[in-house]
């Protein structure tokens, strides 16, 4: 009778225990005696655990193993809402389709909205018929992008982005603009400016030139007008169109003069022409270790664009006095290559090492926008920087010589209908050029 007794009360306690533990003290009390596990099993009913070793002679299947299927609890919260609990120590058995639902994220609140745009800042609908510009333009794919750039530089980037619901897109047929009616008002002015027909056949030149001196200024001061530069370290001027012509004749006379674009590099109105001149310049900036190949590791490469890249985007006023312009200058040159030792040890070579280089660079950055009228010359001087055009240089000696620098000159001018150039006066405006060097 005390053995019924101490089993009756072990069925009471497994009811009360979480699952895994019903089923580990089942699997440890049942290896015990098969016919005392069949009388437990009889006397605790459902909430015992079945035994761990199918009964003699059981070939019907059903019997199953604690360790295949997890002990349901009792229905509290978990069950309540749906989502069954299994072991949490033994790996599922259940179908695909019972499987614990995992909660889902919480994600931000999505709507349709009503329907239609929002117009509690007065915002307009616009259509922009383009094509006449679109059609003309041929050195490009998608003209119209030239249209775009050029309003957000009036607008502001922040117009389009910000707490007024607004809307700019384009294809080559029409300009869709979404906004308050003074932004149409300044968008319709820069659609003018393209579509305007006195501007189908403008171009602009644009020329690069580099001396090793900027001695220059002292002879040509009388004939420069200064204008307002944010990039520190570079100056702009205007100039008569005859000055310049004969500034560029006296820079020409000199033995460190270089022109480094065509003499004649066109743009039309509104679009981007680009000027380069570059090269690779490759190295070795790491190894990477192999030690099955030899001779144990592998040389990574890498390389560096070196040159300059210079961008001008002009517009001419709808009057056609006046020219904007953004100019964007970028060059890069590789002053040194600064050699590193590394160890790269193998079984066959212990002492084994390998150079590695790391590039000593030479950057500017020019990014300024210009307004000046159309019958002057813009003259931009980016002080002295690296060559445009990397320069081959003969033995120097460390500590004693120094990379080397040029006075990097940009002149920018309206070349006319059809670009044709400008006639040149004999008499200069500012009073000509004393005599050169």
């Amino acid at each position: 009778m005390t053995f019924f007794r101490s089993l009756a009360a072990m069925a009471l306690i497994m009811a009360e225990l979480p699952m895994f533990a019903q089923a580990q003290i089942a699997t440890v009390y049942n290896r015990g005696s098969a016919k005392g596990d069949q009388t437990a099993r009889d006397r605790a009913g459902s909430n015992a655990a079945p035994s761990a070793t199918p009964p003699r002679g059981d070939t019907s299947g059903a019997w199953r193993s604690p360790v295949a299927i997890g002990v349901v609890k009792p229905a509290g919260p978990a069950q309540a809402l749906g989502v069954r609990e299994t072991s949490s120590t033994q790996p599922s058995s259940l179908p695909a389709g019972d499987e614990t639902v995992a909660p889902k994220v919480s994600r931000a609140k999505v709507t349709s909205g009503n329907g239609t745009l929002p117009n509690d800042q007065g915002q307009v609908w616009r259509e922009y018929d383009i094509t006449s510009y679109t059609a003309r333009v041929t050195s490009t794919n998608r003209p119209e992008q030239a249209i775009i750039d050029w309003i957000l530089r009036e607008t502001g980037y922040e117009a389009w982005h910000g707490e007024t619901p607004a809307l700019l897109a384009a294809d080559a047929r029409t300009l869709r603009v979404y906004h308050t009616p003074q932004t149409q008002a300044i968008v319709g002015e820069v659609v003018d400016r393209f579509v305007n027909s006195e501007a189908e056949t403008h171009a602009f030149s644009i020329r690069v030139i580099s001396l090793d001196s900027p001695s220059w200024r002292a002879k040509a001061q009388r004939m420069l007008r200064p204008v307002n530069v944010q990039t520190q370290g570079v100056q702009a001027w205007l100039l008569a169109k005859e000055d310049a012509a004969l500034l560029q004749g006296e820079l020409r006379k000199r033995n460190d003069h270089r022109e480094h674009s065509a003499p004649h590099l066109l743009v039309n109105n509104g679009q981007t022409a680009v000027a380069t001149a570059a090269r690779t310049h490759n190295y070795v900036r790491g190894v990477l270790l192999s030690p099955e190949a030899w001779p144990g590791f592998q040389p990574i490469s890498g390389q560096i664009d070196e040159g300059y890249s210079l961008e001008l985007s002009p517009l001419l006023s709808l009057d056609g006095r006046t020219i904007d312009a953004v100019v964007k200058c970028n060059l890069d040159q590789v002053e040194e290559l600064q050699p590193v030792m590394l160890d790269v040890p193998t079984a066959a070579a212990p002492r084994q090492r390998t150079q590695v280089q790391v590039p000593k660079l030479s950057s500017f950055r020019l990014h300024e926008r210009f307004r000046w009228p159309v019958e002057q010359v813009l003259l931009i001087g980016c002080g002295m920087v690296a060559p445009p055009v990397p320069v081959e240089q003969g033995l120097r000696l460390p500590l004693v010589s120094t990379p080397p620098r040029v006075d990097l000159l940009i002149f920018v001018e309206s070349r006319g209908p059809n670009g044709r150039p400008a006639t040149v006066m004999t008499t200069p405006i500012g009073g000509g050029l004393p005599a050169s060097r």
